[in-house]
């Protein structure tokens, strides 16, 4: 399966609970911070929910 790579570009202070929630659940806590993950549909669904926020690549 494919990996997406992300990394957290903007700040967290002054968002939805939910948005600071979903970052937090993807392993993005500081700005700069770069995980990768697996391409699910969960996945893909947490990052559409702050896409907004993140860079996104195809790894």
């Amino acid at each position: 399966m494919a990996k997406v790579k992300l990394t957290l570009l903007k700040s967290l202070i002054g968002r939805k609970k939910e948005h600071i929630a979903t970052a937090n659940a993807l392993g993005l806590k500081k700005i700069g911070k770069t995980v990768e993950h697996e391409d699910t549909p969960q996945i893909r669904g947490m990052i559409n929910k702050v896409n907004y926020l993140l860079k996104i690549e195809e790894v």
